[in-house]
């Protein structure tokens, strides 16, 4: 690098700013239920799921093995999924009781939250964006990063 070049400027991407990637990435491309992608040849911005548009926010293309992920792409991903997880819990519980009525999860799945036949895209959309205000309010105090 010449001594006249500015030096590469690097900026932290939030699991907030990954979820709403992902929300508008749904509000661009469509949202889908049942696998991450609805399976089309025609183009390299399917539909995507919640959680296969956070994949895509964290590694820019579609993934189908996110155990596949570089180790940064793989722990954003983790994160900000679980940020969305943390969110579903606290406003849309989802509880799996078995038969013997002993409670399976207690956590929200956001596949099976995605994949509810009674969801809409604005549903997940507004979700997403939701949980990643909730993330950054809980993050900033008077304007300042905790």
């Amino acid at each position: 690098m010449k001594a006249t070049q500015s030096p590469p400027i690097t900026v932290e991407v939030t699991p907030a700013d990954l979820l709403r990637m992902a929300a508008l990435y749904l509000r661009r491309h469509g949202w889908h239920q049942g696998t991450y992608y609805a399976h089309t040849t025609d183009t390299l911005t399917p539909p995507a799921c919640a959680a296969g548009a956070i994949g895509i926010a964290c590694a820019g293309h579609t993934v189908e093995h996110f155990s596949q992920l570089d180790p940064d792409a793989l722990a954003d991903y983790l994160t900000a999924l679980g940020v969305f997880v943390d969110y579903l819990d606290t406003t849309a519980p989802m509880f799996f009781i078995d038969e013997d009525g002993y409670l399976l999860d207690e956590h929200t799945s956001p596949y099976s939250w995605n994949d509810d036949p009674g969801r809409t895209a604005e549903q997940v959309i507004t979700a997403l964006e939701a949980a990643a205000t909730e993330w950054d309010s809980l993050r900033t105090t008077g304007g300042e990063i905790r």
